[in-house]
């Protein structure tokens, strides 16, 4: 299982880093059409409705036809090398701060580093970690993900130059707190509910039904995603606005732009112009990609520590010391 077990461990962090690294790259790819979507909700003042005839995007079918009309198939993948740094960034320096965390709780407290509380705390402050490191690209990808055609930044190396020109070093650090405040909540619940899952799994699974492990982490991953995200969504919103800012110009295809003074102004006018409802745009293929990307990444972290422990010690079928 995810976390610190002073009974059946044979991963090191740095072998917890290159599994998360790798479990991040490999679900980056399969989910970056649902990010794209839910990002150019996210960004949508107009209400997302047919009724609505100056909204670009009205649902996740009529979405995904118009992107592809418009922009062709590579629109799915927009961004996706900032993208790729960043999942593979975050995932290496989340499990690897996870794991660190986890044993130094063991290591310094009574409580046990297998606890859900524990996986909570741990699982929050590591994504805060996390986060700092990788701000600045996950900056740039939602950038990339927003813009339209034509195309404001050709490529990596001129948005990075672009960006620090024109609007400052600072930029590259927007939506960084609210980021902050949702991603402690986010991710801490992930790990908890991924913790509480597994637990019930092992209780109410029969010993002879215990072969699919690798289906159980997917399942699990897939239901905490779902739970964390609906909870903190908001959050995610206020930060994606405040993230292109300065990018109006890019984004005027897209229907109306809003300028923002920061978080509580971001979410005021949010409120004033789209109602409660605003704080909820894209939730839709946002609970698809939180499934998805929260099973997968679980899923394949477990598996990747899996063939780690198999590599090291192949006779052994357990998590021990190598």
């Amino acid at each position: 299982m995810v976390g610190y077990d002073p009974e059946a461990k044979c991963v090191s962090t740095v072998e917890a880093a290159a599994a998360g690294s790798a479990s991040g790259l490999v679900t980056r790819v399969l989910i970056s059409p649902l990010d794209v979507l839910k990002i150019r909700f996210q960004l949508q003042i107009e209400q997302l409705s047919s009724r609505n005839p100056t909204a670009k995007y009205h649902g996740i079918l009529q979405a995904v036809q118009r992107i592809f009309r418009e922009e062709g198939l590579g629109a799915f993948w927009k961004g996706h090398v900032p993208a790729q740094f960043l999942s593979v960034g975050y995932g290496a320096v989340q499990f690897m701060a996870f794991e660190s965390l986890t044993e130094l709780v063991h290591n310094v407290t009574s409580y046990s580093a297998r606890g859900s509380f524990v996986h909570l705390v741990c699982g929050g402050l590591a994504a805060c970690t996390a986060t700092v490191a990788v701000q600045p690209v996950d900056t740039l990808r939602t950038r990339f993900a927003a813009q339209g055609e034509p195309k404001i930044y050709p490529n990596l190396r001129h948005a990075i130059v672009t960006m620090y020109q024109t609007e400052g070093p600072r930029t590259f650090y927007r939506g960084l707190t609210p980021t902050l405040i949702a991603i402690f909540p986010y991710a801490g619940l992930q790990f908890f509910f991924y913790n509480i899952l597994q637990q019930f799994s092992e209780w109410a699974i029969p010993a002879e039904g215990k072969k699919g492990g690798n289906i159980k982490n997917l399942v699990c991953g897939s239901c905490a995603g779902i739970i964390s995200k609906t909870l903190t969504y908001p959050l995610d919103v206020v930060k994606k606005r405040l993230q292109v800012g300065g990018f109006e110009h890019g984004r005027a295809a897209f229907g109306q732009v809003r300028t923002y003074r920061g978080f509580l102004d971001c979410m005021r006018q949010i409120m004033q112009e789209e109602g409660s409802g605003g704080f909820f745009k894209g939730l839709s293929p946002s609970l698809l990609k939180a499934a998805f990307s929260t099973g997968l990444v679980f899923f394949w972290y477990e598996l990747f520590c899996s063939l780690l422990c198999t590599l090291k010690t192949p006779n052994s079928t357990g998590r021990k010391e190598g």
